[in-house]
């Protein structure tokens, strides 16, 4: 079962990588994602530019006009915001990312490359290296019971969370209008067809 950070992603494609290393699985990064952003970003070089206290954008980042940014925030280099994309904080956002018209991020992390390009909402996650959300995917992070979000696989997982997302692995493919629920796991090179429901662990 795919289940541990090394298992779903390439830790050499995302400045999260010192981080990331220090845990066993994916959800256990969620709690200090913002204290780790905080820290980094004012040891970032000069490339950098603090456009707000807290928020970090790479000097080659497009940022459209129309987008708001909350901290604890780094946008890297290439990395792309389109109008009314909506970023709400302790957020990461590699290299030639694309966050597209209205889409939302929460306390997460995008690895290099990854797009989330049309209407999507990524809360509580971790998508790795090169996946792709089809138009409206969501990564639902909060479960309808509001109990804390339980992980299966060798055994099951009690994440101590009340919101928890999804674990995206590298070159990942969701197609539109899929859902994500709380606690999935996609592994690398999962293909989702469009309208699915994806609970636990992918195949």
């Amino acid at each position: 079962m795919e289940l541990r950070v090394i298992e779903l992603f390439d830790l050499s494609h995302t400045m999260a990588d010192p981080y990331l290393e220090t845990f066993v699985y994916p959800w256990e990064a969620l709690g200090g994602l913002g204290r780790f952003l905080s820290g980094l970003g004012p040891l970032l070089g000069k490339d950098f530019h603090e456009t707000e206290r807290g928020v970090f954008v790479h000097g080659t980042a497009k940022i459209a006009q129309t987008a708001e940014i909350h901290a604890p925030c780094i946008i890297c280099a290439g990395a792309e915001l389109r109008p009314c994309a909506y970023v709400r904080g302790s957020v990461l956002v590699g290299e030639n990312c694309v966050v597209g018209n209205s889409t939302e991020l929460k306390n997460c992390i995008l690895f290099d490359g990854v797009q989330v390009p049309h209407f999507n909402y990524v809360g509580d996650s971790i998508l790795g290296y090169r996946a792709h959300l089809g138009a409206g995917v969501i990564c639902a992070n909060v479960r309808l019971d509001k109990r804390n979000v339980l992980i299966r696989g060798e055994k099951v997982f009690d994440t101590g969370r009340r919101k928890v997302g999804a674990f995206v692995g590298d070159f990942a493919e969701v197609g539109c209008n899929s859902v994500l629920a709380p606690g999935a796991v996609l592994p690398r090179l999962a293909r989702i067809p469009p309208l699915t429901f994806v609970r636990g662990r992918a195949e």
